[in-house]
């Protein structure tokens, strides 16, 4: 079998393309966070154009941020519903974690944990683009609103930048392979079959009726 026959499409360039747009937006959006909140990270604020540039550009790189997180929201959001299959993987996670896959139910194109993550990511977004209106507009919206919504940033950040952590580490370290089925946007069959083997059946399926 050659190369080219050994390959499958993952993901899709659009897919990658709007994947990649909303990493690189949340850390922006991280980095600029952390220089506001912080005077022993204000150094990041000179790195990054200055205290008045992330001043002006945070809130706004922030509505672009939430447009490509819905944009990926809407694309992803048939392969991230849970089925029951899925409830019963997450009471094996252990197996999973050990890299017992013996008795574990088979996964789609996206395992429970990821469907977990793209829930936790998106909610996070949202509360952060609605937190972060009355700080954008602080004269508008009471002094009791503006309190509450500092709270819920943070909180909001902190939760989401634990979920990037965990999902560069997922993508990098734990599952070999990952990394460059986001990059380059194919895996091969084995890597398929092994780690989504239900997704691989229902490609291949998909491929066939094509021919």
């Amino acid at each position: 079998m050659n190369a080219e026959n050994d390959s499958i499409c993952r993901f899709t360039f659009k897919e990658r393309l709007i994947h990649w747009a909303v990493g690189i937006l949340f850390v922006y959006l991280l980095l600029t966070g952390l220089a506001l909140f912080s005077p022993h990270l204000y150094w990041l604020a000179f790195v990054l154009g200055g205290g008045t540039t992330i001043v002006r550009w945070h809130p706004i790189v922030g509505l672009v941020f939430f447009g490509t997180l819905a944009w990926m929201f809407l694309m992803w959001i048939r392969d991230m519903r849970f089925d029951s299959r899925d409830i019963d993987w997450l009471r094996q996670v252990g197996k999973y974690i050990r890299n017992q896959d013996k008795g574990i139910p088979e996964v789609g194109r996206f395992n429970p944990g990821q469907k977990q993550l793209f829930w936790l990511q998106t909610i996070s977004g949202i509360l952060l683009i609605l937190s972060g209106i009355p700080l954008w507009f602080p004269s508008f919206f009471p002094q009791g609103l503006r309190l509450a919504s500092i709270l819920v940033h943070e909180v909001s950040a902190l939760v989401a930048i634990g979920g990037l952590i965990v999902h560069v580490y997922m993508g990098v370290a734990f599952v070999s392979g990952s990394l460059p089925a986001m990059i380059h946007g194919t895996v091969s069959r084995v890597w398929a079959r092994t780690h989504h083997p239900r997704w691989y059946r229902e490609k291949e399926g998909q491929t066939r009726n094509s021919d």
